[in-house]
């Protein structure tokens, strides 16, 4: 039993899965940002245009 404890304490493998995980999240979390803050920015400039343009 104690050398199936530590055999599981050493496995790393679902760390590894894990890291990845949460950096593909924070990844998704900054792309999801960018692209609300360009899209509310690219309306007003569309915006502007189209007043100016009636």
């Amino acid at each position: 039993m104690k050398s199936l404890f530590s055999r599981f304490v050493k496995d790393e493998s679902g760390a590894t899965a894990i890291e990845y995980g949460l950096i593909g999240a924070l990844i998704s979390v900054i792309i999801i940002t960018a692209v609300k803050l360009v899209g509310s920015n690219l309306s007003q400039t569309f915006n502007k245009i189209a007043q100016n343009l009636s």
